[in-house]
């Protein structure tokens, strides 16, 4: 298991859209931690290219994250909603597409890397098998004990836990608006479930961003922390300039379908406030926002471009990747030792 190899207990979390880079997944498996690389929203040839690049920064292993497609949304589910933001913005050709879902398998099947990870979904018994018999593990993220049976069930080797702080999408098998009246586990409550429930490795996700808080999942039974905003800041990250300025501002984060029609946490801006009524329906929803999205970038109007941020996102420090895993390792050490001296002992 390549959770056992790591130098340190460290996963880079794989942001799409941008953050994600060469040079910040070859960073952090420099430092001995896991670094991935997003492959959300690339086509199959633009991740062979990212692959080599990061292989070219590297010789530790890193790893890949792949979108599992869902089935298309009905167009009258979305409809009313994009008409309703074209009176005010440019929008987009709304769209379904399966993220080029087998040209990366089969590239990843070829040209295989030490893990694939995978988000909104489970890969099938068979694909799993594919992956393995190239000689990658299989991570799958999940939300629930539920998620979590039906990943082991098809043969995944480890589980990422993602907990409802977590920046950007949530990575469920599902997104149903008869949910949302549910809050999801916070990451502590979803650790415990997992480990009572599933005889598998578990890697933490969500609202890490301090040695004190790797230390706490590791506490409760993870093997890694999954680490993403904290490292929004680092110059190896192709983080925009909006989303840069925005983690620093003590700013509340909001779980919305505004941007992409799937739920996820972002900073709260005008645009999330005013379009709550956003339909369940990614990617359409997402290719429908693209030309919005593009257009405040370019003008540098954070209340229209979402700013993906986990629930501690004012803790991330403007860093190099290495120094930030060096600072999140030596944290997690002291803060373990810290509490074995000054609680523990004291039963």
């Amino acid at each position: 298991m390549l959770l056992d190899e790591l130098g340190t207990p460290i996963v880079l979390a794989p942001m799409a859209g941008g953050p994600s880079t060469p040079e910040l997944a070859a960073a952090v498996s420099n430092s001995g931690g896991l670094g991935f690389i997003a492959a959300g929203y690339l086509g199959a040839n633009d991740l062979g290219e990212r692959i080599k690049a990061t292989r070219a920064l590297t010789s530790a292993p890193f790893g890949v994250n792949l979108f599992v497609p869902s089935a298309p949304t009905p167009e009258d589910a979305y409809r009313g909603y994009v008409e309703a933001l074209a009176r005010e913005f440019p929008v987009g050709e709304p769209r379904f597409d399966a993220d080029d879902w087998a040209a990366k398998l089969d590239l990843l099947a070829g040209d295989p890397v030490p893990v694939v990870s995978c988000t909104f979904g489970c890969p099938s018994p068979a694909e799993i098998e594919r992956l393995h018999a190239a000689g990658s593990e299989v991570w799958v993220t999940v939300t629930s004990v539920a998620e979590a049976r039906v990943a082991a069930e098809a043969g995944a080797d480890v589980l990422v836990a993602q907990g409802a702080e977590a920046g950007g999408h949530r990575g469920g098998f599902t997104d149903r608006p008869e949910d949302d009246l549910t809050d999801p586990p916070g990451l502590l409550t979803l650790l415990q479930l997992l480990t009572a429930a599933v005889a598998l490795p578990v890697v933490a996700a969500g609202g890490i961003a301090t040695g004190a808080a790797v230390a706490a999942a590791l506490v409760a039974g993870a093997a890694a922390a999954q680490v993403g905003t904290a490292f929004l800041r680092c110059p190896e990250a192709g983080t925009p300039a909006l989303l840069r300025d925005a983690v620093v501002i003590d700013t509340p984060t909001v779980l919305t379908r505004a941007f992409t029609g799937r739920r996820a946490r972002g900073i709260r801006n005008r645009f999330l406030l005013e379009h709550t009524d956003a339909p369940a329906a990614y990617p359409e929803i997402h290719y429908a926002t693209g030309p919005l999205r593009a257009a405040a970038r370019a003008e540098g109007n954070a209340d229209a471009v979402n700013l993906w941020a986990g629930q501690a996102h004012t803790l991330a420090p403007e860093l190099p990747a290495a120094e930030l895993v060096a600072k999140l390792s030596a944290e997690a050490k002291a803060a373990v030792q810290r509490a074995l001296s000054t609680r523990i002992q004291g039963y």
